[in-house]
């Protein structure tokens, strides 16, 4: 069953994304307890910065479960989406180090996921990116979060042809910050995470704040765009058809 794992050693607050046989996509109960565990953990005075990961060696998160999708109507969009937004304002309101330890395939939700984290460590067979427009569903806060990392040009790439960047590409944008063997990307993750908590704490959470007031004015406009896109998307059904289509085929 589709879970988030919580576990804190060390100072160190682990969660996992823990749904391996779907590629660690996740499903909207999953994003609900991502947004309260990210608060909870940033309030607790014995956990000094926080790892988000993936169960298994196949992948970090594949982005929503399609399952939900292929369930969706157009009046689900609105909810969908608020849970989302309250997922990515809790990372970006996490006063401590938040770091992305990238075991696998990291795509879509998952991938904004990863962008909005302070950094993201990966090893060489990792692949990334936002392949919505395959899936019949329009990309605009993804689209908005790589723009701000890339710009326009390859932004529009990634976004109209779907393609995951393998992890030699996306640490040569930017977008990876070191790569290592499968085995040292959580310990070095971990390691990471102390070295970045061991910094002056004023300093770190003043430039995390700025760093969220920088981003916060258009992911809105994003998330406000990306209401009235998706819900004339989910009326039309496109999404639903192909996640059907997707979940019929992996049945079969």
């Amino acid at each position: 069953m589709p879970s988030l794992d919580i576990n804190i050693a060390d100072g160190i607050g682990i969660i996992t994304l823990n749904n391996p046989d779907a590629l660690n996509a996740w499903t909207q109960d999953m994003q609900r307890r991502m947004a309260s565990a990210l608060t909870e953990l940033d309030v607790d005075p014995e956990v000094e910065a926080v790892i988000i990961t993936g169960e298994g060696e196949r992948a970090f998160c594949a982005g929503q479960d399609l399952k939900e999708v292929a369930g969706f109507t157009e009046d689900s969009v609105e909810e969908w989406l608020g849970i989302f937004y309250r997922v990515y304002d809790a990372v970006l309101s996490c006063s401590k180090p938040v770091i992305a330890a990238l075991n696998g395939v990291t795509a879509g939700s998952g991938y904004q996921l990863a962008l909005l984290c302070d950094l993201r460590i990966a090893h060489p067979e990792v692949r990334i990116g936002q392949p919505e427009v395959k899936s019949g569903i329009p990309s605009i806060t993804g689209l908005y979060l790589t723009w701000q990392s890339l710009g326009h040009s390859k932004t529009a790439e990634m976004m109209l042809t779907g393609r995951l960047l393998d992890a030699d590409e996306a640490k040569r944008l930017g977008l990876i910050a070191e790569l290592h063997p499968a085995a040292d990307v959580l310990p070095r993750s971990i390691e990471l995470a102390r070295e970045l908590a061991a910094l002056p704490k004023h300093a770190f959470s003043s430039t995390k704040r700025r760093i969220r007031d920088t981003l916060m004015p258009g992911l809105e406009e994003a998330f406000d765009a990306a209401l009235a896109i998706d819900q004339q998307a989910y009326g039309d059904g496109e999404p639903q058809r192909t996640a059907g289509d997707f979940v019929s085929k992996k049945g079969a």
